[in-house]
């Protein structure tokens, strides 16, 4: 039974009435450009993931030591809080450059408290607080000000880090000795650090949130279409805010993590983070266009990132060398959604 029209210009995007089956060399029994292309954006980066883990294996013997992937999932656990909030803000519409200079501010404000009396536990906490608020402001500069969301994140972003180096009267504030600072960051549970732990928490928690509930719901609808979106009666503001707000504090959270990590909370440490977090989501298979996108998808941009890293240093490549590669990998990743996106619209 042949397809109707409605159905063949969906699935195909070419004319309502089919070709003859031989007109193209057997085409009724090929899949469409446009199904392949959106299979492609769902799990073409599940292939790619495939392939840098058979030339990482080639590359480096010791890759697939169990210890040796141990230290990919702790060496990316920052990372991976910082990419999950930038997923929820890209899905929504937005974009947040601020992620960087609230990672540094983090670990600073950490360690700070935790060096001047105020228990660990609390420390976390207030920290993370502190994220959420910088988030708020944020999603307010975009939301309630109008403010586009690079000019305004990049503004805060200086306001931030300028903060941090206020904190840390522009040095790194060490926290060795202190009882419990390196906790999150170091002390394992059947050889995995706790921050691995934390990190897949937060990762169960967020694919939740994003994909089976109102709340994830309306983030893709405001990033698909805000003005349907408004019309359905989404508050878009409110939801566009609250996606800003997760982005501050996973991005503080991460600040802990590699604050703990090293024992020093540093105000010059968030350099790349934020290009590091919006490659991994696009890698992942995240459009930058807003309204689609995964969670999951993100833990797959963060294994490949994380497994090329982890390949470039068993080579011995330079900072300057990983820098250059992942720019090329940004600019790849984007490209690819580009012919994506376009094949199956056509």
């Amino acid at each position: 039974m042949n397809p109707s029209s409605s159905e063949t210009d969906q699935t195909s995007g070419l004319s309502a009435h089919p070709r003859p089956p031989d007109a193209d060399g057997g085409a009724r029994g090929r899949p469409s450009r446009a199904r392949v292309a959106t299979w492609l954006a769902s799990y073409g980066m599940v292939l790619v993931l495939a392939v840098v883990v058979v030339v990482a294996q080639a590359l480096n013997s010791g890759f697939s030591e169990p210890g040796n992937i141990r230290n990919i999932f702790s060496q990316n656990a920052a990372l991976g809080l910082v990419a999950i909030g930038a997923t929820f803000v890209i899905i929504g519409g937005g974009f947040d450059l601020s992620a960087g200079a609230m990672y540094a501010l983090g670990g600073v404000v950490y360690a700070q408290l935790a060096t001047t009396g105020t228990p660990v536990l609390a420390a976390f906490f207030l920290t993370i607080l502190c994220g959420t608020v910088a988030g708020l402001v944020n999603g307010l500069l975009v939301n309630g000000l109008r403010i586009n969301p690079f000019v305004a994140t990049l503004g805060s972003s200086s306001v931030i880090l300028g903060v941090a180096y206020v904190i840390s009267d522009s040095l790194p504030i060490s926290a060795l000795g202190v009882e419990g600072f390196d906790s999150i960051g170091r002390d394992r549970f059947y050889d995995l650090t706790y921050s691995v732990y934390l990190f897949l928490f937060v990762f169960l928690l967020s694919a939740f949130l994003l994909h089976l509930t109102v709340w994830g719901r309306n983030v893709f609808a405001i990033g698909g279409n805000r003005e349907a979106a408004r019309l359905a009666g989404v508050r878009i503001r409110m939801v566009s805010v609250s996606t800003y707000v997760a982005s501050g504090m996973l991005a503080a959270m991460g600040g802990v993590v590699i604050a703990s990590r090293t024992s020093v909370g540093q105000p010059n440490i968030g350099g790349t983070i934020a290009l590091d977090a919006i490659t991994v989501v696009i890698v992942g298979g995240t459009t930058l266009f807003g309204g689609e996108g995964a969670i999951w998808r993100s833990l797959i941009g963060l294994m490949i990132l994380g497994i090329l890293r982890n390949t470039f240093d068993s080579l011995a490549l330079s900072n300057a060398t990983q820098l250059v590669a992942t720019g090329a990998i940004l600019v790849a990743a984007v490209a690819m959604d580009a012919i994506v996106r376009e094949h199956r619209g056509g």
